[in-house]
Order: structure tokens, then sequence, then C-alpha cells
């Protein structure tokens, strides 16, 4: 038998002895990432991916459509290169040479305004008439997009979306089905498409910890793993995850410099440090892991 106390309003969950030390150490250590001053959220919704994303061709065949040079330039820049799940790795990502039609829906509370489609004929042409889309399906046109529910205040924009300049800044993006953690941080400015999720602002050292076995037990631990060992790594569970906030400059320190070499034995063994692991634990996990 085993003895575990339920002094919370959280979900009962029975653990062995050295899995309740295990949890204890990461949550006595760790403040919960809901509680960090930084932001976690699903990437963008464009309520319909086969109009609002394209593909490199298509993106230069609209802006070959140009009228003017003016034009060319302000259609260049809404339109951003994309990122799907399947396209973040551990540590990195391969980019499929996608774009979003960043037709946003304005920010009010800064003084933004919807984008004004008008503005940008080529792009409109697209969305209006259609033709192939990046995934190779047929894109009818205007008809497909006004119908959607999940929009901006006109069928060619964008639904609202409140942490819209997050995407230009450094981020950590993940793909929401894994078989294990795989998390990545991309510097420009690339969005990311849901339900991949975003954390923001970004830096090496959570990286490592997210990426950690540590880490990845722990998460496993709050949700249920389907068929074929893949888990849905969504953000009502990473946010719980409990990291320490003021660790020694030298751990993290050296843990972004493993992070630089690829060393993921060395990111391993010093996170297990940083929560005070013992040599039985760490094996325990190890074993438990990837």
């Amino acid at each position: 038998g085993v003895v575990c106390d339920f002094v919370s309003s959280d979900s009962w969950v029975i653990l062995s002895p050295i899995e309740q030390s295990i949890k204890r150490k990461i949550e006595a250590v760790g403040t919960p990432l809901k509680d960090w001053d930084i932001q976690i959220n699903y990437g963008i919704k464009t309520g319909f991916n086969d109009a609002f994303i394209i593909n490199t061709e298509k993106r230069d065949e609209i802006l070959a459509n140009c009228q003017t040079e003016d034009e060319r330039n302000r259609t260049a820049e809404l339109i951003r290169p994309i990122l799907r799940g399947r396209d973040v790795k551990r540590y990195g990502y391969d980019w499929a040479g996608l774009w979003l039609i960043n037709a946003h829906n304005g920010l009010k509370s800064k003084g933004i305004k919807p984008v004004d489609i008008n503005d940008y004929p080529a792009i409109k042409e697209w969305l209006d008439n259609g033709g192939v889309a990046y995934n190779g399906k047929m894109y009818k046109g205007f008809s497909q997009i006004e119908k959607r529910s999940d929009r901006g205040d006109t069928p060619y924009n964008l639904r609202n979306c409140a942490y819209m300049e997050d995407f230009s800044k450094p981020k950590i993006v993940w793909g929401n089905l894994n078989l294990t953690a795989s998390y990545a941080m991309v510097q420009d400015n690339s969005f990311i498409n849901a339900p991949s999720p975003v954390i923001v602002p970004a830096s090496k050292f959570l990286l490592a910890v997210l990426n950690s076995k540590l880490a990845d037990y722990y998460i496993r631990q709050l949700g249920v793993t389907r068929n074929g060992g893949y888990f849905e790594y969504k953000p009502m569970f990473v946010e719980k995850l409990p990291v320490p906030q003021n660790a020694d400059t030298k751990a993290v320190t050296d843990i972004e410099s493993y992070v630089d070499s690829k060393n993921e034995t060395a990111i391993d063994k010093a996170v297990y440090m940083l929560y005070g692991l013992t040599e039985e634990e760490t094996l325990y996990i190890d074993k438990k892991g990837r």
C-alpha cells in the first residue's frame, strides 16, 4: 500500500514514495510558470488556414501582382513566416516555407487599427478569387472566409489577438502533441500556428529546463498519455511546472552554455542538481523518461 495525503483541491494523484519525494522537491524549489512574469498562449488562429497560410510560390506571385513599389513593400511586411507544430523540433525547427497573411484585427488598447484589405489589392485578389492552397487543396475564394465565425471585423481580418505583438519577440514554441518534450526558441518575427503554444519572453535557461527529463517527467504526470505514447502539452499543464526563479548565476550560465553546445546530458544533470534530487531519484526519472 501507499499512503498519500490529499490536502488541496487539486485532482487526486496516487504516487509511490519515491514519486512523492520527487514531487515535493520540485515544488519546494520552483515557482509555477503561471506565476512568472511571462505569457503562455496558443499560436495564431486564422479560422481558415487554406486562405491565410500560403507557400513561398504564392507569396512571390502576390508580390509580383503588386502595382507599385509602395504596395509591394507594405504587402511584404504583412506576410510573415509561420511555423506549424510539426515543424518544431528539440532546440530547433525546420521551416516549411509557409507564410501567414497577417490581416490582423488591430489592437484597440494601443490604437492599432485593423488591416484594411483595400490597401493590399494583390492580397485581396487572392482572398477573393482563391486557387490552389499551400496543402494542395482548392481554396474557393471569398465565400469560404465569409462564412467562418472565427474572424475579425470583416471576413478579411483575423480574429482579435491581444498578444499579437508577442510573435515579433523571441519566443519558446512547441508542438502541442509530442512523444517527448520538444521545445525550441524562435528569435525572429515568425508566427506559430495554433494549437501550438508560445511563451514570451524566452530564455535559454527556461528552454533547457522545459526540454529536460525532469520537467518532462513532471508535466506528463498532469495529464493522460494517448495511444502510441503521445502527450498533449497544453499550456494548462506546462504553466504548472515549478521552475527556480532565482537560480544560482553560475548554474544558469552553465546551463545556457550547454544549450549553445547542444549538450543535453549536461543539461539534464544540471537541472537535477537545481532541484536537489538524489542519484536514486534521477535514475528513476531516467528510466521513466525518453
